[in-house]
């Protein structure tokens, strides 16, 4: 009886003792999961594709392209930026083309001239938005294009040196433990980053061979390995003309070895390590797939997932120690189940010169249904200069973009399904074993702080104010900027405790002046710096070396004759901006009163007009100083209101009765206080002359006047059209190798455009996405003779 009592005691307590160790299991990777989670809801992940009309230009072409940006976790078109930054970087990362891009519903569109003064050679173009600036470059949208200046010799090829060759190895999981069998990848590039084949062993401080290895794709592979305690291992590689030697990554006494298997339905993962409890969190572009717990022992442990949990794309697998610390990491890719199919083709194979094509295009969901999506098209000739470009919207979105680095080829793993492509998929998830954030900022539960605001309005003028006597930042201090013109457009901002200004503008387009100043009546002893809104954070991919081959002489003339052609004869055509269509009407609104100058007998002074005509104003004069006060049914408000001329403010209202009153069109007055951002104003004085051009006013000295290009106007692109015999009879030539750029093309329809004289092959390119984030691009080709 007392052992039947005693039996049961010790039966209670261990189960007592289980669920304990579960609940303690189940809380801890609860609490993961829930940083986790407060982590996502603070960092919004934008994606950013860019479809260029092509990859090669000369001098005085332009860069067509197609803005797409997305939600980073469901590839859905985004409303939040309305403004992306793009840029033409050398191998210097410095800028020879920037334009900022306005987006509306995460579409934008724009073009690039192309300066004459570009040297030869392979150009990094990249894209961003202001909010994408808080996170890693190597997030931002990147791709290679070339310029060939026929004006300009090609640089010399440098010699062959050694180093050609770099070669990396990623333990899988991270970490190479002593005893514990690991699968360790390798990738070995060229001087331009692209793999390349060789073959490799292992070997050991006895230089006994220990492993051999070689590529499978890309330079990519994997071997296993097991690291014996007390010894050194190195990597002897050896390429076409060079063999280099490299120690293998360091090996650790102890720790936590991980090893994913694909079994069909479930992915197999076996961590090896320090008996105790494990923790695996898998998520999905930051959306939590799954999150369990096992206990090692006897060194080891198991857990199995159903694939059907994963979300499609790339999946961040990691294991937690019992401390809740990171231990292992790597990545596994699910091949995407949804995609946008375009259906595109010309009705003939062939034309002749000055022809007209008719495309059909036709964009299909998976089961052939005809659906809606927003997709953009290019046609281009190509020779030896200009390739098929072959980056396109599905594989960046659902691949490059969540990877570091140049990803060589990326349609290769989409275009065929099968063991090969199977095991390369996985040895670039192996090579590319990283993520966008730090786990250790997502464990802290604090709120992640951000320096750069999402443009959910329209571009942001940020600037920097500095009190000159003790040459610090200034906090505290009401600052203005005003665009000069006929159109009203003033921003106010009220600097930080750090000097920071940031100006919120609403349809600012094209290039102009902004003129930045305080109350210089209040502020006289500060300096406003308009700061640059392009990101200062570069990618370490620079492009690979150009090499100007001696089949491309025919091909750089024939391309160069038909850039100046294009330049002379049709100038007027390529230089056609469409009106931005924005509304006209100032930060204030509807004006309580509009006095149109014209409908009243001028005076000779302003003063006289504003005492004899205006009636909600008293014109006051005190120690050599006019001063308006704005009157309402209720008296007068306090102190001046805001005078603004041509929408820059002036604080010194005799500047404003110094100006004829002839260049004065027409005078806007608001009686009331108005709220303007930060700023309190007692009431709306604005006027505007006939020029826009401030009357002849000086500004104040320590205001601070600058050029500054605002978002960019829409250039037209320019397809001649030869409908008549008497258009195609023309004698103006026209050797346009890019036929026809349409940033927006209808899902269901017929596009038309016209050949040139150039004959060849040309390819049209179309890319497009729906607004479920389903991406998809079509090829189609034709002949010209």
């Amino acid at each position: 009886m007392k052992n039947t009592i005693r039996a049961t005691k010790i039966m209670l307590l261990t189960s007592a003792f289980s669920m304990l160790v579960l609940n303690s299991r189940a809380q801890a990777i609860q609490e993961v999961q829930n940083s986790f989670n407060l982590y996502k809801q603070s960092v919004l992940q934008e994606k950013v594709f860019v479809h260029t009309d092509k990859s090669t230009y000369l001098p005085g072409e332009i860069i067509w392209f197609k803005i797409y940006c997305v939600d980073g976790n469901d590839h859905k078109p985004l409303n939040l930026s309305k403004v992306v930054y793009v840029e033409v970087l050398d191998n210097s990362q410095n800028p020879v083309a920037q334009a900022k891009i306005s987006l509306k519903n995460g579409i934008g569109d724009g073009s690039v001239y192309i300066p004459v003064t570009v040297n030869n050679g392979n150009y990094k173009f990249r894209a961003y938005t202001n909010w994408m600036k808080n996170f890693s470059p190597d997030y931002y949208f990147e791709k290679t294009i070339t310029f060939l200046n026929p004006l300009k010799s090609p640089d010399n090829i440098a010699k062959e040196t050694a180093n050609n060759y770099e070669i990396q190895f990623f333990p899988e999981g991270g970490n190479l433990v002593n005893g514990i069998t690991s699968k360790v990848a390798f990738k070995a590039v060229d001087k331009n980053g692209l793999g390349i084949a060789f073959t490799g062993v292992i070997t050991d401080q006895h230089n006994d061979t220990v492993a051999r290895f070689k590529p499978l794709k890309f330079g990519m592979g994997s071997f296993s390995f097991t690291p014996m305690a007390n010894s050194t291992y190195k990597a002897v590689v050896k390429f076409n003309d060079e063999v280099i030697t490299k120690n293998l990554p360091g090996i650790n006494s102890q720790g936590y070895v991980m090893n994913v298997a694909d079994n069909g339905a479930q992915l197999a993962i076996t961590v090896n390590g320090t008996d105790g409890n494990i923790y695996l969190f898998a998520h999905t572009r930051q959306i939590v797939k799954a999150a369990e717990s096992a206990t090692i022992s006897n060194g080891m442990a198991h857990f199995a997932i159903n694939k059907n949990l994963l979300g499609d794309g790339i999946s961040s697998i990691t294991i937690f120690n019992n401390a809740k610390q990171p231990v292992c990491e790597r990545l596994y890719f699910k091949r995407p189940a949804q995609k946008l199919f375009i259906d595109a083709s010309a009705d003939q194979p062939q034309y002749a010169l000055r022809k007209k094509i008719n495309i059909t295009v036709l964009a299909k969901d998976q089961a052939s249904k005809s659906v809606s999506a927003n997709m953009s098209m290019a046609v281009y000739r190509i020779d030896s200069l200009q390739n098929i470009d072959h980056s396109n919207i599905f594989d960046y979105l659902w691949l490059s973009s969540d990877l570091k680095g140049h990803i060589e080829s990326p349609d290769y793993y989409f275009k065929n399904t099968n063991a090969e492509t199977d095991e390369a998929l996985d040895n670039l998830m192996l090579t590319q074993g990283w993520r966008r954030f730090q786990w250790s900022q997502v464990l802290e539960n604090k709120p992640v702080a951000f320096n750069y605001l999402p443009e959910y309005n329209g571009h942001i003028v940020t600037a920097k104010i500095t009190n000159t006597q003790t040459n610090t930042p200034a906090a505290d201090i009401m600052t203005y900027i005003g665009v000069p013109g006929k159109r009203v457009q003033v921003y106010v901002s009220l600097s930080d405790s750090l000097g920071h200004l940031f100006y919120s503008t609403k349809d600012f387009y094209g290039p102009g002046e902004i003129v930045a100043q305080t109350n210089n009546s209040l502020d006289s002893t500060y300096r406003i710096d308009i700061l640059s809104s392009f990101s200062e954070q570069y990618s370490k991919t620079l492009p690979p070396k150009f090499e100007f081959a001696n089949g491309m002489q025919n091909a750089l003339q024939a391309h160069s004759l038909g850039v100046q052609v294009l330049n002379i004869y049709s100038a007027n055509n390529i230089k056609r901006f469409y009106d931005p269509a924005v509304d006209s009407s100032a930060f204030y609104g509807k004006p309580y009163k509009t006095y149109k100058l014209d409908d009243f007998t001028r005076f000779t002074t302003m003063e006289e007009d504003l005492r004899e005509y205006v009636s909600e104003d008293n014109i006051v004069r005190s120690k050599g100083k006019f001063h308006i006060k704005v009157l309402n049914d209720r008296g007068f408000l306090d102190g001046d209101p805001l005078v603004l001329l041509d929408g820059v403010p002036v604080f010194d209202v005799n500047k404003i009765f110094s100006v004829d009153p002839l260049k004065v069109k027409k005078l806007e007055v608001i009686r009331e206080r108005f709220y303007y951002g930060p700023s309190a104003q007692e009431g709306i004085f604005s006027f505007t002359t006939y020029k826009g051009d401030l009357g002849g006013v000086e500004l104040d000295p320590h205001a601070v006047v600058i050029d500054y290009e605002g978002l960019q106007l829409h250039r037209q692109f320019y397809s001649p059209v030869y409908d008549t015999e008497a258009q195609a009879a023309s004698r103006v030539p026209d050797f346009r190798n890019l036929l026809y750029w349409a940033p927006t093309v209808n899902n269901q329809g017929k596009v038309s455009f016209y050949t040139s004289d150039q004959a060849g092959k040309y390819v049209g390119v179309i890319q497009g996405i729906t607004a479920n984030g389903d991406a998809g691009s079509q090829y189609f080709s034709f002949e010209v003779k």
